[in-house]
């Protein structure tokens, strides 16, 4: 599996996301720096977490009209998978890749701490390395990651199989009290039309080795590298 990684100013996630896809796949991914015009051909995109642009106006705001993403969107409309984590989920919201925005967490605090969210779905490529309903616990970093969006955008993501992934209790109960950042009926995760494109906040790659302190985000590359190579 090829891969890119776009990296921004203010990019924080960009080697982890780079160890975890090498890991996975034994390849390591083309690392791209945001004002490159064209990417090199992959089967895999991912716009990775962090604070690009310092997140001046709002989160991903700036870094989606960097020149390198006008690329990235053509590529994501053609069908090529991309992975939006956290920051990069924020950015796909703002080229309007992914419906609803992200908004300042419910309590108006920075939280970085372990959280646990459920598989909505296991029939795409990002989830096909998980069982459905099963309950992951993988970290999150974020100010912004309250998701948000109107009713009628709700409503389609819900019948139309498009949640990917929703805040827990470690048991797996969607409730307030596993609802970290006040996000809309508990999501964590988003895909679009073609479940081609999964916007995340939780971080995947800070889970895939023993020594990271758990592996629960590891399925999420290897379920992928299977799924492409089909």
């Amino acid at each position: 599996m090829k891969s890119a990684v776009i990296v921004f100013p203010g990019s924080n996630c960009d080697r982890d996301i780079a160890v975890a896809l090498e890991r996975a796949s034994g390849t390591a991914p083309a690392m791209v720096w945001h004002r490159e015009t064209s990417l090199p051909a992959v089967d895999f995109i991912v716009l990775p977490g962090g604070f690009s642009y310092g997140d001046y106006l709002r989160g991903g705001a700036i870094a989606a009209r960097s020149p390198v993403m006008r690329d990235v969107e053509a590529q994501a409309r053609a069908g090529v998978p991309v992975l939006g984590i956290c920051n990069g989920f924020q950015i796909l919201t703002e080229i309007g890749l992914l419906p609803g925005i992200l908004m300042r967490n419910a309590g108006l605090k920075f939280i970085c701490r372990d959280v646990y969210v459920s598989v909505a779905d296991n029939r795409t490529a990002f989830t096909a390395g998980y069982a459905e309903g099963q309950v992951l616990r993988i970290p999150v970093a974020h100010n912004e990651g309250n998701y948000f969006a109107d009713d009628e955008t709700l409503d389609a993501l819900e019948s139309n199989g498009r949640i990917a992934f929703r805040y827990t209790t470690p048991d797996g109960a969607v409730c307030d009290a596993g609802n970290p950042n006040g996000s809309a009926r508990n999501i964590a995760g988003i895909f679009n039309e073609n479940c081609t494109v999964l916007g995340l906040m939780p971080h995947p790659e800070r889970v895939v080795d023993p020594a990271h302190g758990g592996t629960d985000g590891a399925g999420m590359f290897t379920g992928l590298v299977e799924a492409l190579a089909q």
